[in-house]
């Protein structure tokens, strides 16, 4: 007995490269794309309270800050930002106005800095460039009034936080550097809150500009596509619908049925009642037409009073009943005026595409037999050999 094709075959064992940190991550963030980006911007944010810890354990190396305070200091800042992650990661902060929770971190986050000034004494100048860093990251989240407010908090706080601790331990804390303190803050965080709004402002203008092109690219695609007068598919891009639907029919082996409809005597009506009551005659043919089809059949402006069909899954005789449902809808529907009811009838050729076949020459054999229609009388369907 062969004991190499002894248990599980090692290729099937092994997973695809990267799989398992693919999985790790997934673990980790979220799978959702927008709770994904929350908690990675989450956690950059806990950077500042990284260096916090950083500098925390650096001081008490160096017996610059008290031990309990200290442990105190470190503990809360851990806690919180478990209790942030821990909501990002549930989908508890979908509850909330802000899903990413960001008024509520940088105010945290201005709270603990300032709870830091207080423990590390000597070093506590160098925690006000944290501030100015937290609110770099609120900078792309936050709206005009929550920016404000919490410079206003930052500022009044550590203004109030300075002032006490220059009044109650001014050995520790002299007035002097106190104020120079203050003083720094209070312009750091005004400037950079006006350089924010310079940036939201350019932004918002990029934002909408973005609109407007797309409104422009949508609206030349729109007119690359559709004919103008009456909303539907150009010959164009009839064209192309065609080449698209034929595949499919031969792929699938379903039949494809094509028609060319001819507005009878549509010189008379324009020559009678004038070309803007022509259009309208086009404009409601289209609307009337579209009507009596079905929602999976592409109606088009072939060109002038011309007009193509494509039935999709349908067989010539059945598109034949089709365009008698047209031409008993169109009866009903008065096309030239509200109180003439003169009228308008069309003629058709009907041609079922042969797989292997140009769609140049199924459109050509609806053709000739549209030909035929009118030749015969008008106001008919013919079908093509």
């Amino acid at each position: 007995m062969d004991k190499e094709n002894d248990g599980p075959h090692p290729q099937r064992d092994v997973p695809p490269p990267g799989h398992t940190s693919r999985r790790l991550l997934s673990l980790v963030l979220d799978d959702e794309p927008r709770q994904r980006l929350r908690i990675s911007r989450a956690f950059t944010s806990m950077l500042v309270y990284v260096v916090c810890l950083g500098l925390a354990e650096y001081a008490l190396a160096h017996d610059m800050a008290a031990p309990v305070a200290t442990r105190l200091l470190q503990g809360g800042m851990i806690v919180w930002m478990g209790v942030v992650y821990a909501t990002l990661r549930s989908g508890l902060n979908l509850r909330f106005r802000d899903p990413s929770l960001t008024f509520l971190q940088v105010m945290a986050a201005g709270a603990w800095i300032t709870a830091a000034y207080i423990v590390f004494t000597p070093v506590r100048g160098a925690l006000l460039m944290l501030l100015a860093l937290t609110l770099v990251f609120s900078i792309f989240n936050l709206d005009r009034r929550g920016r404000r407010i919490y410079n206003g908090c930052v500022v009044v706080g550590t203004g109030l936080t300075m002032f006490t601790l220059s009044t109650l331990r001014p050995d520790d804390y002299p007035f002097q550097v106190e104020w120079v303190h203050f003083v720094l803050t209070a312009v750091v965080l005004a400037v950079m809150g006006r350089l924010s709004e310079q940036l939201l402002a350019i932004r918002a203008r990029l934002r909408t500009q973005r609109n407007e092109l797309e409104a422009a690219l949508s609206r030349i695609q729109e007119l690359a596509t559709r004919d103008v007068l009456t909303g539907l598919p150009n010959r164009r891009y009839a064209t192309d619908l065609f080449a698209q639907l034929a595949r499919g029919a031969e792929r699938n082996g379903s039949p494809l049925s094509v028609c060319l409809i001819d507005l009878d005597h549509f010189k008379r009506v324009n020559d009678t009642y004038g070309h803007k009551a022509g259009d309208i005659v086009l404009q409601r043919f289209a609307a009337t037409a579209t009507g009596a089809l079905r929602e999976s059949d592409v109606l088009a402006r072939w060109g002038g009073e011309e007009f193509l069909v494509l039935l999709p899954d349908t067989p010539v005789k059945k598109a034949d009943q089709s365009m008698a449902r047209v031409r008993a809808a169109l009866a009903q529907t008065r096309l030239v005026t509200a109180t003439d009811a003169a009228a308008v009838t069309f003629s058709a050729g009907l041609a079922q595409f042969r797989p292997g076949e140009s769609i140049e020459h199924a459109v050509e054999r609806a053709d000739f037999a549209l030909y035929r229609a009118k030749s015969e009388g008008r106001n008919r369907c013919v079908i093509s050999d």
